[in-house]
């Protein structure tokens, strides 16, 4: 092992551990699990330091860990396994993830036929393509090969899934901010991805793809190869939930993806293994919102996750919260979706009630 990488290993964790972070890394590694797992590499060649940079540069991450690559998940399952138990509520090293289930699409429908509380609904999963690394460890070239192959599959689409890819290498500024003000588009600058190593030869491979109405998005090479978003105005559920299981089931056909036996399909952050599936609304709740701790209170109960409009670290505008479902292993897809369902019925149900 790379003295230097050790020297970064010794010094970070000392930083973290005499610190005031909360984060799941803290938690976890040990002096003796840094000690066990320091000089081992994966066959992608990364370290435990490609894991927890992040976490050691920003503590107050709430996790603190990437996987650099599949095989992490394995050579350094001693930190991921504990941090993968305690985030997916008891999901144990022993405990393996369900099979694939999108269920019965046609359950679900409007949770606000009113349009009195949500604004929009999305619901999204991660993929990572088999054979390559995540973002740290992207070459120049892999980054190009993978958008190539991700445009070329999603053009392929038809019906109301037809669209275009957009590079975001030579994308003019004015489409760029439009596509970000709209919520269409990640943006560069997350400082706990670049801390993880995870923004390196931006924007090269990086792109969207929509369909005409902008009701289908796929975002490659943000934070997961791919990222795919089923979104529309309003609390129709059903609709998105539908939408997205027939692209899924069309995209898997033509690009094979990297799944694991006992964790589901592998992704960059061990919060999003398992379904990968984050089903979220925009939601105004002007009373609850009035105490934001009792708000994210009642909302953990449902095993829901508040954050501001804009997603993680980011604050909520004009009171507009995204509140998603907070599990995503040891149950199916059509589970995780349903649990965001019960628990925003209830949360209207709470704030009818004020």
């Amino acid at each position: 092992m790379d003295p230097a990488v050790l020297a970064k290993l010794e010094d970070g964790w000392c930083s973290l551990n005499s610190s005031d972070s909360k984060s799941l890394l803290k938690k976890y590694l040990t002096k003796e699990v840094l000690d066990d797992l320091k000089n081992k590499k994966t066959n992608f060649g990364s370290t435990l330091l490609d894991c927890v940079q992040s976490g050691f540069e920003n503590h107050d991450s709430g996790v603190g860990i990437y996987a650099p690559d599949a095989d992490a998940y394995t050579v350094f399952a001693p930190i991921f396994d504990p941090i993968i138990e305690d985030y997916h509520k008891g999901f144990k090293s022993t405990d393996k993830h369900p099979s694939k289930n999108w269920g019965d699409v046609n359950t679900l429908g409007d949770l606000d036929p009113e349009c009195k509380y949500i604004i929009s609904t999305r619901v999204r999963c991660g993929r990572s393509l088999e054979g390559y690394p995540f973002n740290p460890l992207l070459t120049e070239q892999q980054y190009k090969e993978i958008e190539n192959k991700v445009s070329c599959t999603l053009t392929g689409l038809s019906g109301e899934l037809k669209g275009d890819f957009y590079p975001l290498t030579g994308m003019s500024k004015d489409v760029q901010q439009k596509l970000i003000d709209d919520h269409f588009l990640f943006k560069e600058g997350d400082r706990f991805l670049q801390a993880a190593n995870a923004s390196r030869f931006w924007p090269t491979g990086r792109g969207i793809f929509h369909n005409e109405n902008k009701t289908f998005l796929v975002w490659c090479n943000e934070e997961d190869h791919l990222r795919l978003i089923s979104m529309q105005q309003g609390g129709n559920l059903g609709e998105v939930y539908a939408r997205l299981v027939t692209a899924v089931n069309d995209v898997e056909k033509r690009l094979p993806f990297s799944h694991h036996d006992r964790l589901g399909f592998l992704t960059f952050c061990p919060t999003n293994l398992g379904t990968t599936i984050r089903a979220s609304v925009h939601i105004q709740l002007p009373k609850l919102a009035a105490d934001k701790a009792k708000l994210e209170e009642i909302a953990g109960k449902y095993n829901l996750q508040v954050r501001g409009t804009r997603g993680e670290h980011t604050d909520a505008e004009g009171g507009i919260y995204d509140i998603s479902n907070k599990r995503r292993m040891g149950l199916t897809e059509y589970q995780a979706v349903k649990e965001m369902n019960d628990g925003i019925k209830e949360l209207i149900k709470i704030e009818e009630q004020m």
